[in-house]
């Protein structure tokens, strides 16, 4: 029963970016108030680089997921949340190194 449901198919997946998705919030907060002390010690410029990386980072993990999720079934370790935590806060680099998808030729005009 449970090799046919979708989810427990993804569960290494959903598990590490979960995991991955809470250590990046804990990141960001610290982050956050890193780069806002830097500037100016105000706790609205806080907010904004907080809620900045936090909307970074659930971008990541819409992105991350639908690109890289459906293809990892090895079991979670360390390592792999350590890569989990890495693309997340990398995504970008994902988006620009995925393969083109090659052009079709132009269909000829009668």
């Amino acid at each position: 029963m449970m090799e046919n449901d979708p989810l427990w198919k993804l569960r290494h997946a959903l598990i590490g970016l979960t995991l991955a998705l809470f250590l990046s919030v804990l990141i960001a907060a610290y982050a956050g108030s890193w780069i806002a002390d830097l500037f100016a010690d105000s706790y609205g410029l806080r907010v904004a680089v907080y809620s900045g990386l936090l909307l970074y980072v659930v971008i990541g993990a819409v992105v991350l997921f639908m690109r890289v999720a459906r293809h990892e079934t090895r079991p979670l370790t360390t390592r792999r949340l350590a890569l989990w935590l890495a693309s997340l806060w990398l995504w970008p680099a994902l988006l620009l190194s995925s393969p083109k998808k090659a052009a079709e030729p132009p269909t000829p005009q009668p």
